[in-house]
């Protein structure tokens, strides 16, 4: 689980290009919409879920387990603050959601 997630995280990033720490809209910047992104709006969010879950399991640490429950409700806070700004100033982003329908895991949300 923690091999696939870091071959598909690095997938993520050869797909995209524009990807940055801060939410950002920079020079050129287009939607990405086809590979992973044809899926889910946010693979690099869904695989550090993976990611992040398969790491306590491999050091079997129950404390790093349950530091781990928090992350997803910081993800999808961010997600939404994230999808707010980008429908406001990346063109083509309000289409792309309405072609991939899920944010992060497909056919829940």
């Amino acid at each position: 689980m923690f091999l696939i997630s870091y071959a598909l995280y690095a997938e993520v990033l050869r797909e995209n290009t524009w990807l940055s720490r801060t939410i950002q809209v920079q020079d050129g910047q287009t939607v990405v919409d086809s590979g992973l992104y044809g899926i889910v709006r946010h693979p690099m969010y869904a695989i550090t879920l993976v990611l992040f879950l398969s790491m306590p399991l491999i050091l079997r640490s129950l404390p790093g387990f349950l530091v781990f429950l928090v992350y997803p409700f910081i993800i999808a806070s961010r997600i939404r603050s994230e999808e707010q700004f980008l429908n406001q100033n990346l063109p083509g982003y309000t289409e792309y959601t309405e072609k991939v329908r899920y944010r992060l895991i497909p056919y829940l949300w």
